[in-house]
């Protein structure tokens, strides 16, 4: 079987080998609507003869010379459709984040010189259109919902004239897998967004290498709402393509409960943020049992904590913990549509706790690793057992090269690598050296397989004593506390290690009204005692884990979360130490001034 070399590839390949009903499915008017592989085969081909109206394929394949196409939706089927099309008129996408800043967006069109952009609706038309004459480079809005003066998506692909299929069917042939296909810009956590470059052979190694790992097959289903900006999902979306997998999208982020329950997926891919609140809210339901309910409840948790992979827990422990999935983890899987055979975690560090849990429930969570630049998997746990550690991000794909630097830096190297950073060859050579892609991730080869990332590199701080700290491992060890939502390691440069953390108010509000504790607001409840107390009590209950230098010897609780909105959070919902070092400053100073240890500020 022939295999897919450009990203378009995957519409004949799926169409030749398994033709599906339900390629892309979406909800209109809380109804289904499929698009089978033949539809996404004919609409895309008139899509991209429609561009050709509108001023695209002029035939230059050069990154700055190529035509640029911007879209900013949350996902649905014509976010593909789109990406399918502009791919087949050889033009290059640059997704945005519907959640970015005013600011970014503003920088993110004129910087990739983008001539038509596509919005999902309203809320986003209106969002572009205060910046829209500062953006020289935009000549058209389409709306992929019908909306008052914007132009209809369907408009394109009524455009095309029988000449121009015919072009287009000459310009496909013609586009080779080192042509750049898409620009990706990383807000990251610092400074300003870089718009990293992806070929189809950097995307398609990636697709090509991950699909032996995952459990997808055409009897598979799979669920999306990560992000299609996101190049994570983006690349899993062309794995279940290319193996044949429909793909049913969420209507939102607080649609996904009912979605997976309706859809009944076999897989989908995730944040461990989103897999932490899956979890708080099936504790929070174990809460409310009564009686023999809630034993039992809380009893099959404590044997998930103590789940092990590839070793023997013993006939009794085995024995229990059938028991408990028969009797409570059946109602976990339920919940989550009752078929499904792996969720992909991605982004960020997942807690072990929950890995174990999930595991123990027969939910396996597979944990992987990689980066924008690296489009994007490095390493990924695999279904079976063998290949899965929990605390590592699994092991290397099989078309990639990793070597670990005399500083622990983790240095890539393979077909997946980015081309580097659009109209900044001084950020690529900063990145990449002799072809070996400079991940920033600090990390080890556990028994010279599993990979395992002990921290990023900019984030490693030094005290004034001289000893270094690795804030990551100290904040996901923290975030086991229901109580803590949010936490931030400090201490470059002082005399001991602090935190700014941010309360999980649901639980604390809950703790509160039982002990006859009534505040008006979170600043009110952070000042009470009782509270300050609960959280000195928790601080050190984590600090055990830890050495005397990393443990945590003040901190600050804060009253409201930390938000993308807000710019505290990047759209994977990582941390920007940067932003909140400067809004907290007067917090921070607190914690290094004070003379009681767990003083709070509201």
């Amino acid at each position: 079987m022939e295999q897919p070399r450009r990203l378009f590839d995957v519409i004949a390949h799926q169409l030749k080998n398994y033709p599906k009903s339900d390629m892309l499915v979406g909800k209109e008017n809380n109804v289904w609507k499929k698009y089978s592989t033949q539809a996404v085969a004919d609409l895309t081909l008139r899509f991209s003869a429609g561009l050709l109206q509108l001023g695209i394929g002029k035939g230059d394949t050069t990154p700055e010379g190529s035509d640029k196409i911007a879209i900013v939706s949350p996902n649905r089927p014509e976010w593909m459709l789109t990406d399918l099309a502009c791919q087949q008129a050889g033009a290059v996408l640059a997704p945005l984040y519907p959640t970015i800043s005013e600011h970014e967006t503003e920088f993110i069109l004129n910087d990739s010189g983008a001539s038509i952009l596509f919005v999902s609706g309203q809320d986003i038309f209106d969002k572009i259109a205060p910046i829209r004459h500062k953006l020289s480079h935009l000549k058209e809005i389409f709306s992929f919902t019908k909306i008052a003066g914007c132009r209809h998506w369907m408009e394109i692909p009524d455009m095309a004239k029988p000449e121009d299929i015919e072009r287009i069917k000459t310009i496909r042939e013609k586009i080779d897998p080192e042509q750049l296909a898409t620009i990706i810009y990383t807000s990251g956590t610092t400074g300003t967004p870089k718009g990293v470059m992806l070929n189809h052979r950097n995307i398609m190694s990636n697709v090509m290498a991950c699909i032996p790992y995952l459990p997808v097959s055409q009897e598979a289903r799979a669920l999306s709402f990560l992000p299609l900006n996101h190049v994570f999902e983006r690349m899993v979306t062309y794995v279940y393509l290319t193996a044949g997998v429909p793909i049913y999208y969420a209507e939102s982020m607080d649609t996904i409960a009912d979605n997976l329950r309706e859809v009944k997926p076999s897989i989908f891919t995730t944040v461990p943020r989103l897999l932490e609140k899956v979890y708080e809210k099936i504790m929070a339901k174990g809460l409310e049992l009564k009686g023999i309910k809630r034993a039992l409840f809380f009893w099959s948790v404590e044997l998930g904590k103590k789940y092990e992979i590839n070793k023997s827990m013993g006939w009794w422990y085995n024995l229990q913990l059938s028991i408990a999935n028969k009797l409570v983890f059946k109602k976990w899987r339920e919940a989550l549509g009752g078929n499904i055979d792996a969720v992909v975690v991605g982004s960020a560090a997942c807690q072990v706790r929950l890995l174990k849990i999930f595991t123990a429930a027969n939910i396996p969570i597979l944990e992987g690793y990689g980066l924008t630049e690296t489009s994007p998997v490095i390493s990924v746990n695999r279904v079976d057992v063998k290949d899965r550690m929990f605390g590592t991000v699994g092991p290397l794909i099989s078309n990639v090269e990793v070597k670990i630097a005399e500083d622990g830096e983790i240095l890539c190297k393979g077909p997946n690598i980015t081309l580097g950073y659009y109209k900044r060859p001084d950020l690529t050579a900063d990145a990449i050296t002799n072809d070996w892609f400079h991940t920033g991730d600090i990390g080890v080869l556990v028994n010279n397989k599993f990979l395992k990332i002990t921290d990023r590199k900019k984030e490693l701080f030094k005290t004034s004593g001289g000893k270094f700290v690795a804030p990551q491992p100290i904040e996901n060890k923290f975030k086991e506390s229901p109580f803590i939502e949010q936490i931030m390691v400090v201490g470059e440069g002082r005399k001991f290690t602090g935190a700014l953390i941010v309360p999980s108010f649901t639980n604390l509000e809950s703790w509160a009204a039982k002990k006859g504790l009534h505040t008006s607001s979170h600043e009110e409840l952070l000042q009470n005692t009782d509270i300050q107390q609960l959280y000195q009590q928790v601080v050190e209950k984590y600090n055990q884990y830890f050495s005397h230098i990393e443990q945590i010897k003040k901190f600050e609780l804060l009253p409201r979360e930390w938000t993308i909105a807000n710019g505290e959070l990047s759209p994977t919902l990582k941390v920007k130490r940067k932003v909140i070092t400067q809004k907290y400053e007067q917090q921070i100073e607190k914690i290094y001034n004070s003379t009681v240890s767990g003083q709070i500020l509201s």
